[in-house]
């Protein structure tokens, strides 16, 4: 309840200085229209808006989805094997040297206009994060414990299973609160590469037409939407470290 509290009063007092600044500067409508009119925007076009924000919200679900379930399993695996690690770890490393921008033409070029390239692009975002934190907390056990189990005679899955992966719980849920909000730039900037459909599709259509106000509401929905997400992956990753 305190969250949320401390949220609202930080939405409130962004919504009095947007407020206050398109008084105080006399900025023109069409350059930053004031919190009410990207309100009304929203409301006249909430269909408009719905449908595109399904369409996001599908691509981040699934990219969430795919990346996390490749990070862990890279995770394990590089934790059980040293050879892995040092194959994997610099070919992960390389992979996050070249911006997501460049590869966002690329991939869509390879996979299409369709959800493929975005729910990909979204992938490649949340895939480094939730590798790296997961396999940080699997190799950061009390080296008392692992040495224990072995000698009662527990194997390396064994180990991994009951004591490794339990123990690092916390820190993949850390990693999941770093890819739920890294998620949706993947989705976004593969819409503004090539899309028909999305929010940031809707985004671009409207400022080409200079509907800025229409611009905005479709921002503000993809801010809810994240936030949203953070929310409830915080929540998960709260059940994570208690269990």
């Amino acid at each position: 309840m305190t969250k949320l509290c401390a949220a609202l009063a930080a939405a409130l007092l962004g919504l009095s200085l947007w407020q206050g600044i398109v008084l105080l500067t006399g900025v023109p409508a069409f350059i930053l229209p004031p919190p009410w009119r990207v309100a009304q925007t929203a409301w006249e076009n909430r269909a408009l808006i719905g449908e595109n924000a399904i369409v996001t919200a599908t691509e981040i679900a699934l990219g969430l989805a795919f990346g996390t379930g490749l990070g862990v399993c890279t995770a394990i695996l590089m934790a059980a094997s040293n050879r892995l690690h040092n194959l994997a770890m610099p070919m992960l490393i390389f992979t996050q040297s070249i911006p997501v921008f460049a590869l966002a033409p690329i991939l869509t070029l390879w996979l299409g206009y369709g959800l493929a390239s975005k729910v990909m692009m979204a992938v490649l975002i949340i895939y480094f994060p939730v590798t790296s934190a997961f396999y940080d907390g699997l190799t950061r056990i009390p080296r008392d414990l692992t040495d224990l189990a072995q000698t009662m005679g527990g194997t390396k899955w064994q180990i991994m299973r009951h004591i490794r992966i339990p123990h690092a719980r916390p820190a993949l849920g850390t990693g999941l609160k770093l890819a739920a909000v890294s998620a949706p730039i993947g989705a976004v900037i593969g819409e503004w590469v090539g899309a028909s459909k999305g929010l940031g599709y809707l985004m671009l259509l409207a400022n080409g037409r200079a509907k800025t106000d229409l611009m905005f509401a479709s921002l503000l929905t993809l801010t809810l939407m994240t936030i949203t997400l953070y929310f409830a992956v915080s929540k998960l990753a709260t059940w994570l470290a208690r269990n």
